[in-house]
């Protein structure tokens, strides 16, 4: 007999929902969390119901921010613990997780079990988070999917030097006005975020393999840039939105209960 489960993230900026049937990924979406994020994975929910025949006890275990508003959900679980279990899935030799979302950053240690051993989060600053590149690419008129593109064609290194959003955002307009290129203003940034990054790892005793999940590792000037800042080459899921999804749904599909 088949066996189904569902895992919701409800993010700050998107919500991912996974279907698995016996540890196999069979559907998979994500949606702009927007104002209203019950509706919003509802509505994702919806989509699965309408699309496959699953049972009506099919468990549901939810992750992210927004963990605890979904109606249909049977429990909530930490976004650590969720991402672990989803990362080790993928690749069971990882010991230590850099998962950047929207509105925060993680690093997170792993046994060779894939059971979390220690982790530290950024939750009080957007400066090294997905906030500060989507702030930049409005200022610089591009889609946040463009910076890493156009940051290939940086041949210049240039420094940000303010630690908060707003006050980067005038030094990125000054940056503008002093006709710096546009693919170097892009490329410092994707290193400003790179430097916070390691600051954060440097906090556990990290080490290879090193897997970038989240949003921001989606970017390819951004993955490049903590590589380097890191020197050590890091591992990036086919899809790494969706990770503390997938770590949610296999969490339901093990659940005895």
């Amino acid at each position: 007999m088949n066996k189904f489960s569902i895992g919701i993230d409800v993010g700050s900026r998107t919500t991912k929902i996974i279907l698995l049937q016996d540890r196999n990924v069979i559907f998979s979406e994500i949606s702009d969390t927007g104002v209203n994020p019950r509706k919003t994975s509802n509505e994702l929910l919806k989509i699965i119901q309408n699309k496959f025949d699953i049972p009506s006890k099919t468990k549901i275990f939810t992750t992210g921010y927004g963990r605890k508003i979904v109606i249909d959900s049977q429990k909530a679980i930490s976004e650590i613990s969720c991402h672990a279990k989803g990362v080790h899935f993928l690749f069971p030799d990882v010991r230590t997780i850099i998962d950047i979302g929207g509105q925060d950053s993680k690093a997170i240690l792993l046994n060779s079990k894939g059971k979390v051993i220690d982790f530290v989060m950024n939750d009080k600053c957007a400066a090294g988070t997905g906030r500060f590149l989507e702030v930049a690419a409005n200022i610089l008129e591009l889609t946040v999917e463009d910076l890493g593109i156009e940051s290939e064609k940086s041949n210049k290194k240039i420094e940000i030097d303010s630690t908060c959003v707003v006050f980067a955002e005038s030094e990125i307009i000054g940056l503008i006005s002093q006709q710096v290129k546009r693919a170097d203003i892009i490329a410092s940034i994707h290193y400003s975020i790179a430097h916070r990054t390691k600051s954060l790892v440097a906090q556990l005793p990290y080490q290879a393999p090193i897997v970038f999940t989240g949003g921001v590792a989606k970017n390819s000037g951004m993955r490049k840039a903590i590589s380097k800042t890191l020197g050590i080459d890091i591992f990036v899921p086919e899809n790494s939105s969706i990770t503390g999804a997938l770590g949610a749904a296999l969490l339901a599909l093990e659940d005895e209960k």
